[in-house]
């Protein structure tokens, strides 16, 4: 039996008169896709590359098909199907520490903190999976974070395979009405690609690659 991901490690539940304002994370909070760069500092220079030649016929595919989430699910398999939760966890942790300080937009990390002053119910809505992206939300101090969640087989391993489909666009969407209540309105919501664009639809202030800074 396998283990279709932990619960959001992330789950405030926002009063009625709380703001909720959803962030994308990579390219939004980020200056580039952190999943990405998880697995290449993950896998080292010959490992990347090794990789890289061995997901060729699933890069073809994405040529094809731009299916984001198959892409993703191959990448998962061929760098991550195996690995123990608690050392994904572990690496996880290592890895936002270490790049923190080069990684982060400092404008959109200012909003996020302004927001957080004004006591919003601050989300991160992220087409990566939550595994990876939860030691830096834990460190932005977020109410919630809504991903693309790993399965874990039954000895608590990477399976591969994702729990819920590729979190963007209307996924987002789903996600957060899952959560919030089928009526969910956001007071303000923050993306940078066309994967953020039914989120920031329902979102009273949209803010479209509004971040270009860079640490």
């Amino acid at each position: 039996m396998s283990d279709m991901g932990s619960p959001p490690p992330f789950g405030q539940s926002p009063r009625k008169d709380r703001a909720i304002v959803a962030f994308d994370f990579d390219g939004t909070l980020t200056i580039r896709d952190s999943f990405t760069e998880f697995l290449r500092w993950r896998a080292g220079r010959g490992g990347w590359a090794l990789g890289l030649v061995r997901l060729a016929p699933a890069v073809a595919t994405y040529a094809r098909d731009r299916d984001r989430g198959r892409i993703k699910a191959a990448s998962v398999r061929e760098f991550l199907r195996g690995v123990p939760r608690a050392e994904l966890e572990a690496e996880a942790e290592r890895f936002a520490e270490g790049i923190w300080t080069r990684f982060m937009r400092p404008d959109a990390l200012k909003v996020w903190h302004d927001w957080g002053e004004r006591g919003a119910h601050r989300v991160i809505v992220t087409a990566s999976p939550e595994t990876t992206v939860a030691p830096f939300a834990r460190r932005l101090g977020a109410e919630a974070l809504l991903g693309t969640p790993l399965v874990f087989d039954a000895e608590g391993r990477v399976t591969g395979a994702f729990a819920s489909p590729n979190c963007r666009g209307e996924e987002k969407v789903r996600r957060l009405r899952a959560v919030y209540g089928d009526d969910v309105r956001l007071a303000a919501a923050y993306g940078d690609t066309s994967g953020d664009t039914e989120m920031l639809a329902i979102a009273d202030q949209p803010g479209f690659r509004v971040f270009t800074g860079r640490p």
